[in-house]
């Protein structure tokens, strides 16, 4: 968290990160490189780059669309997700390298400005095999460019969370488009079959996942029914929820998280005001439950970041009897504090203040 606008710093994680997906790039780039040679030996040290460049991007974009819901799945892909903005403008600059080489190399030589050349050079839209495939990758491009000027911070704030976040959603419009450039591209090349099933078993894969994702958050977001005389929903048993962590639930049609800390129990918006990051699948370190997504921290009895951050997130009111949850489906107002149950008896509670 950072209360103010500045250049980016790389922490330690972030360098190791940095380097281990660099050196991946470059060793993925070299046997890419050297295959194509051996294959094709025809091929030019230009047309090499750009086939490495261009496979390397798209290997990567598929990498990038899997973090998210394979996070989801499984908490061991979180530290893939924490720097994925990385690897973005990594992706990026690897495509913008295959487009920058395209252009010079098929549309420098004519008397067309090479952006123009490469939308209007080939008229071919009757048949499969001769179809114009540069201009679905040229938009492609154009998207991810707009994304990746745009992954600070300054503009997730500047834009508003919703604008941004339907910005950086283009992703999959831009995955479309590609997917169709490299498809046209293979079959208009004539190279081998192999490469039209690698194609789809990566499309398969990032669709697979999706869908996995798609159907535990739907199990995730079932509605809590078990409603009291007092308005209060029966949400869970105390024992569910562990030491330090927090357990989501939809109540009323938003994720509630009730978190456990210090023999007390408070409940909280899930939805954190970063990026929407799962809040209940975080802990709380130094009294604050931190996002799993980009570490943005927030008071667990007042759903308020510890100053100078100003991000806050609704609270709801929460009780325990007879050993289970309840709560609110009402939120209070985000930064609203509200009084922790305790989850031990009077006697233990007494003990504990008189420690503290």
């Amino acid at each position: 968290m950072s209360a103010t606008y500045r250049a980016v710093s790389w922490n330690v994680e972030k360098q190791r990160y940095d380097r281990v997906a660099g050196g991946i790039i470059v060793v993925f780039l070299l046997l890419m490189g050297g295959l194509q040679a051996w294959l094709r030996p025809e091929l030019t040290i230009e047309t090499l780059l750009i086939r490495a460049c261009g496979a390397a991007a798209f290997a990567l974009l598929h990498v990038i669309l899997c973090i998210g819901p394979a996070a989801r799945l499984n908490k061991r892909f979180l530290p893939l997700l924490y720097n994925r903005r990385h690897l973005g403008v990594m992706m990026f600059t690897l495509a913008l390298v295959h487009g920058v080489f395209s252009l010079v190399q098929f549309h420098s030589g004519g008397v067309l400005n090479p952006l123009v050349s490469v939308l209007v050079s080939n008229g071919r839209y009757g048949a499969v095999d001769q179809l114009p495939f540069q201009p679905f990758g040229f938009v492609a491009l154009g998207i991810l460019f707009l994304m990746a000027a745009t992954s600070h911070d300054f503009w997730l704030h500047n834009l508003t969370a919703p604008v941004w976040k339907t910005l950086h959603m283009c992703v999959y419009l831009a995955y479309a488009l590609i997917v169709t450039h490299v498809a046209f591209g293979v079959v208009q090349d004539e190279v081998q079959a192999v490469l039209g099933w690698v194609l789809c078993a990566g499309v398969s894969g990032v669709l697979a996942v999706h869908v996995a994702a798609a159907r535990q958050e739907a199990r995730r977001d079932r509605e809590i029914n078990d409603v009291q005389a007092d308005g209060f929903v029966a949400f869970c048993e105390v024992s569910e929820i562990q030491e330090k962590r927090g357990l989501t639930k939809c109540v009323s049609g938003e994720r509630v998280a009730v978190f456990r800390y210090d023999g007390r129990l408070s409940a909280l918006s899930s939805v954190c005001q970063h990026q929407n990051g799962p809040l209940g699948e975080g802990r709380i370190v130094n009294g604050c439950v931190v996002c799993p997504w980009h570490g943005y921290e927030y008071r667990p009895d007042t759903g308020a970041s510890p100053p100078p951050f100003t991000e806050k997130v609704p609270t709801f009111d929460v009780r325990v009897a007879a050993g289970r949850v309840f709560v609110h489906p009402t939120p209070h107002p985000p930064g609203t504090r509200v009084e922790p149950a305790w989850v031990a008896n009077a006697a233990e509670r007494v003990a504990r203040e008189v420690r503290e």
